[in-house]
């Protein structure tokens, strides 16, 4: 963690990054909220919360977005999920998933974001790769650095861009609704895939195995102790 706060000026012009509408893009939210709805109540201030939430002290509506379902799915669900060393696959909690799907979207609007893709973007906003591969402990900070870029390129950042720290191959975003046209997103592709249902739940295993990862089967089925010992999940006890 830098043992610095923001300093008092961008240390030189951000580079735009422009999004053409009709990009494809995949969100992972709970079921009970609209696919295109941004968050509108702020995260904790030092607890909690994502890299770039807003806060009580710099409120906005602010969503995240995948630009690949395996940077989308592992952004959420990944976090705070590391390998044991024993090489076992890692096993999330039902509740962790119950409550979410995903949602398959596009622009509807060119964006032009913050890019913190290279050393040089980050560079341009007086950080390095600490801002974006920090983990969910150091959220706090990520935060106040977030907030500082924000007021510093204001008004045309409409949000930010960085390199999925879980998924190093593709790019993940957050949309500030402040900044954004209305509608940013609009529903493309099929309808969404709710990890709550038995469907979903395969697809969405289906999406993690590859990582090395998987949702808890279900208690009491047959499958049960099976499903945890192929994993080799700490939680398997038996014989």
């Amino acid at each position: 963690m830098p043992n610095y706060p923001p300093p008092a000026a961008l240390p030189r012009t951000p580079t735009k990054a422009t999004l053409p509408a009709g990009t494809p893009v995949y969100r992972v939210h709970g079921s009970h909220r609209s696919a295109t709805e941004f968050k509108a109540v702020p995260s904790p201030a030092f607890y909690e919360g994502g890299r770039f939430d807003s806060t009580p002290y710099h409120p906005y509506g602010f969503l995240y977005l995948g630009f690949g379902v395996g940077a989308a799915v592992s952004e959420v669900l990944l976090r705070d999920m590391p390998f044991d060393g024993t090489g076992a696959w890692r096993v999330l909690p039902r509740v962790r998933t119950a409550r979410l799907c995903l949602s398959f979207l596009r622009l509807a609007a060119d964006l032009e974001l913050v890019s913190l893709m290279s050393g040089a973007d980050l560079a341009a906003v007086g950080q390095d790769s600490w801002l974006i591969h920090a983990d969910s402990r150091e959220y706090p900070q990520t935060r106040d650095w977030g907030h500082w870029i924000r007021e510093r390129t204001g008004p045309w950042a409409q949000g930010f861009v960085w390199p999925s720290k879980r998924e190093p191959a593709d790019r993940v975003a957050v949309l500030f609704e402040d900044r954004c046209p209305v509608p940013p997103l609009e529903p493309a592709g099929p309808p969404p895939v709710t990890f709550g249902t038995e469907d979903g739940e395969r697809w969405l295993n289906g999406v993690l195995a590859p990582y090395c990862a998987t949702v808890a089967p279900r208690p009491g089925a047959p499958e049960h102790e099976e499903s945890l010992a192929a994993t080799g999940s700490p939680e398997y006890r038996g014989g």
